[in-house]
């Protein structure tokens, strides 16, 4: 089972950018259908984007759309969350989710029972 492990967290002001990593060990995530989640302080984990296999299409939330891209480096077992133009709402804890399992990205992608493979999460704070 792939292990990841998230990174890049920080403060950022409202409309700045950060780029956010997913490193996986044990397996190649190439793989792998990954997805971003965020989970704000009290709420429940809502899905942001996701990455496919083979020809990586992506899939975003609507609220991040045109302002969040997911892409991967597979020469450096990593995949990416790259944000734009913050808004205070994306403050959270980020996550990243990992399986080989999901046949159909666009429906499944969004649901976390899907993902067997979670890593422990980076803080992301937006204020000014």
């Amino acid at each position: 089972q792939v292990q990841l492990v998230e990174s890049g967290g920080d403060l950022v002001q409202p409309g700045g950018s950060l780029r956010i990593s997913c490193e996986a060990s044990g397996s190649t995530l190439d793989s792998y259908v990954i997805s971003w989640f965020r989970q704000a302080p009290g709420k429940e984990r809502e899905w942001i984007s996701c990455i496919s296999v083979g020809n990586g299409k992506t899939y975003h939330e609507d609220s991040v759309m045109g302002r969040f891209t997911i892409f991967r480096d597979n020469a450096k077992n990593t995949v990416y969350l790259q944000m734009n133009s913050i808004k205070p709402e994306g403050a959270g804890v980020y996550y990243c989710a990992a399986d080989n399992r999901i046949i159909n990205p666009q429906a499944m992608s969004r649901t976390k029972l899907f993902f067997g493979s979670w890593g422990q999460g980076t803080q992301v704070s937006v204020s000014s």
